[in-house]
């Protein structure tokens, strides 16, 4: 394992990467939530599509309604990124040790990036409910007038605490793990293995590119493709775990159930499979650019911090 000094720069890589990811995808996210939090209550739709939810929102709210919640997201997203990328580059190295690898290894990316998803659940669930609930208000109370208004992601802070306590902020914890844990665990298997045969197939050498920027662009594609395909992984694997959490932690009744499995089950008896992959197209949409941003983000950001990371891919 790397010592303190390259450990802290594992972290900065990844917080440059979790701003980089809500800039690309928090329109996305924002169209997301919408569906899951409207489109699974029956079976008459509130939005007929995403791109119905989006043109909707943008005339009712403009674009700060677009943009909704991205505050709490900058904040949640950023020190996420800064730790999962942090701990997996740390685990990777210290599992790997001084071991020379010819070829990605699972034993060694499914626990350093489900661990990581695991730390991070913790951090991200009330960032996320307070960023769900900022969403799904709308811009007239009598539009949906089961959800409360705020002035702010502070105001949503304080009236959940006042109404559930401070575990309010924790509602949806556990749906927040599973989808981390396993997210992840996919997230990076797919990037590492991507990555591994796209180095393998597309040597700069063979390609015969040999000036900086010719190899520079090669590694800028190499981590969009990555990066994007991992991301698009990520929630292709854990979508309905994702539309449960997002249910649970828009939820205005206090009493409301929060397994994510049986909540699973419930949209599924209520509106049928599409309702268990409600706003799957805006996350995939926004799972290649956020993703592809966000890998090369940390890619570049590590180069530029002189980091020396070893990748089980070469």
């Amino acid at each position: 394992m790397g010592g303190a000094g390259d450990a802290a720069k594992d972290y900065a890589a990844g917080f440059a990467a979790g701003i980089a990811t809500v800039v690309t995808g928090h329109p996305f996210d924002t169209v997301k939530v919408k569906l899951q939090a409207h489109n699974t209550k029956g079976k008459q739709k509130v939005y007929n599509n995403a791109f119905h939810c989006a043109i909707k929102t943008l005339r009712n709210e403009g674009i700060k309604g677009i943009y909704r919640g991205a505050s709490s997201a900058f904040i949640g997203m950023a020190f996420e990124s800064s730790l999962i990328f942090g701990i997996y580059s740390q685990m990777t190295h210290a599992l790997q040790g001084k071991t020379e690898r010819n070829s990605p290894q699972l034993e060694i990316i499914v626990p350093s990036a489900g661990f990581g998803g695991a730390v991070i659940s913790f951090i991200l669930c009330p960032s996320e409910l307070i960023k769900c609930r900022m969403q799904v208000q709308g811009c007239s109370s009598a539009t949906f007038p089961s959800y409360p208004r705020y002035n702010g992601p502070l105001d949503c802070a304080l009236q959940t605490v006042k109404s559930e306590g401070i575990h309010g902020l924790f509602r949806g914890g556990s749906a927040t793990l599973l989808r981390e844990s396993i997210g992840n665990a996919v997230f990076f298997s797919t990037y590492e293995f991507t990555r591994y045969f796209m180095r393998s197939h597309l040597n700069p050498d063979s390609l015969g590119l040999t000036s900086s920027r010719q190899k520079l662009f090669l590694d800028i594609g190499s981590g969009i493709f990555s990066g994007g395909l991992a991301g698009m992984a990520f929630w292709s694997a854990v979508l309905p775990i994702d539309v449960a959490k997002t249910v649970i932690q828009t939820s205005s009744e206090n009493n409301s159930c929060r397994s994510p499995l049986w909540t699973i089950q419930a949209i599924y008896r209520t509106v049928g499979f599409r309702g268990c992959y409600a706003g799957l197209g805006p996350t995939l949409l926004r799972a290649f650019p956020a993703n592809a941003a966000a890998i090369v983000t940390w890619e570049f950001t590590a180069k530029l911090l002189g980091l020396k990371r070893v990748h089980l891919s070469e």
